[in-house]
């Protein structure tokens, strides 16, 4: 987002002033320590000239609350989880084989 802002040439202030939101506030949205409400984030991504989306593809925050929805409604993806946790997969090899995977299709 800080990149965003710089390339359109807008100081932090001024884009908070016009988000109507704190600079503390969006300096930590630019810092990953907070995240925007979906509605700040369609002002922001508004005030960019870019996409929701693509803001949310910077998202680092793990979707802990969504996979513990998806596991409670699938007890196979639960065990499928606590597999992958039990064998200490790493990013890598988990990353690996999904890949691999798509492209079996």
């Amino acid at each position: 987002m800080r990149e965003l802002r710089e390339q359109k040439d807008v100081s932090l202030r001024e884009l908070a002033k016009k988000l109507e939101v704190s600079p503390a506030f969006l300096s930590d949205i630019e810092l990953g320590r907070r995240y925007p409400s979906d509605e700040v984030l369609v002002r922001i991504a508004r005030e960019l000239s870019t996409s929701v989306e693509s803001l949310k593809a910077y998202d680092t925050r793990p979707p802990v609350e969504e996979l513990k929805r998806m596991a409670a409604a699938n007890p196979l993806l639960g065990a499928a989880l606590r597999r992958v946790v039990d064998k200490k997969v790493s990013t890598s090899d988990l990353i690996d084989f999904l890949n691999k995977e798509g492209k079996k299709k």
